[in-house]
């Protein structure tokens, strides 16, 4: 008998195995994602085509800018016909996108690298910050919201909403500013300028961050603030919480247990729409404080006419945008029961 016949052949899906993912594939929530990831797939093509046509339309050609002033018209137009800027817009853009189709982000002009390793290095810099940042505005914003949600219009409450209204009407790069003069210049604590790898050393990586988090997180802290303290004392009007109160439920318990569970959603909102405001706000900080992030890459891919790292920077940029949304919204199920996804979409 040959080897062939005697192998053991798989074993048939059926029975409990064909039921178990006939319901993976039915399930309302996978089919909820799959229908917001191809509603995604024209947003992000449409980000990228307006993008395109931005840096086409800038002043300054991309050989000019990389070959400098001194560049004479022979060697401008000899790098534009190497670099392929001397195509029409439609093909170079239907180029780069049958690139990005085949999984390739193009390739920098101005360093030769290709955009996805870029993006590889600079993007966890800018992850680590913008984590750090929410992180700061969370741990207080969430407190600070309970104690002047338990005494509305009390001492701590007015006093928050003063110092929440100071907070954001401050810009973050004024407030990255003022941080540097304070603890970099008059106290020496902090670094100023710099970047440490975590690998490296956690504790100097976490100094090179903080003042840009803080620059960054304020006003999400005050904004958080604000809007939570908000809705918790509308909740604590509602019918539940003086059926809560009638039943003998003390008001912390009230405050904790039932009041911010429900306060929590427009919360999960508002900071998932707020992810794509704060990647812009990370060009300007990262500039400030000398961060390899993705934000200074992007400013300097600007400034430089380079086209493939712009376009890839702002597909990104969309694309985590669109799963924070997506996350936001899988969490309301997660935090609700009662939320289902079925022919909602």
């Amino acid at each position: 008998m040959s080897s062939s016949a005697s192998a053991p052949l798989p074993a048939p899906v059926t029975g409990a195995r064909a039921g178990a993912l006939t319901r993976v594939a039915g399930s309302p929530t996978l089919r909820f994602i799959g229908r917001r990831l191809l509603t995604a797939i024209p947003v992000l093509w449409g980000l990228t085509l307006a993008t395109f046509i931005v840096m086409n339309a800038l002043p300054g050609d991309a050989a000019q800018e990389l070959l400098g002033a001194s560049a004479t018209p022979v060697e401008i137009h000899e790098l534009s016909v190497k670099l392929g800027l001397d195509k029409p817009f439609i093909p170079r853009y239907l180029d780069w996108l049958h690139g990005l189709v085949s999984g390739h982000l193009g390739t920098s002009l101005a360093s030769g690298q290709s955009v996805t390793s870029i993006l590889g290095s600079d993007l966890p810099v800018t992850f680590e910050l913008l984590a750090y940042a929410f992180l700061i505005s969370l741990v207080f914003a969430v407190p600070i919201a309970l104690l002047s949600a338990r005494h509305p219009n009390g001492i701590f409450d007015r006093v928050s909403l003063i110092l929440s209204m100071g907070g954001l009407s401050l810009a973050n790069y004024v407030l990255a500013l003022v941080l540097v003069y304070i603890f970099a210049v008059k106290l020496n604590v902090l670094p100023a300028l710099g970047w440490t790898p975590p690998d490296q050393n956690l504790g100097d990586n976490i100094k090179c961050l903080t003042m840009p988090a803080v620059s960054i997180g304020l006003s999400l802290l005050c904004f958080y603030t604000r809007l939570l303290r908000a809705d918790l004392v509308e909740q604590m009007r509602e019918d539940y919480v003086v059926a809560a109160r009638a039943k003998g439920v003390g008001p912390w318990r009230i405050l904790l247990h039932h009041a911010l569970r429900n306060s929590v959603f427009g919360l999960i909102t508002v900071v998932a729409l707020n992810l794509g405001t704060l990647l812009g706000a990370t060009v300007v900080i990262e500039q400030i404080f000398g961060l390899p992030g993705i934000g200074h890459e992007l400013l300097s891919a600007i400034g430089n006419r380079d086209a493939p790292v712009v376009e890839g920077t702002v597909l990104v940029f969309g694309l985590i945008t669109v799963l924070a949304n997506l996350l936001a919204d899988l969490l309301y199920a997660t935090l609700d029961p009662r939320v289902r996804y079925g022919s909602a979409g």
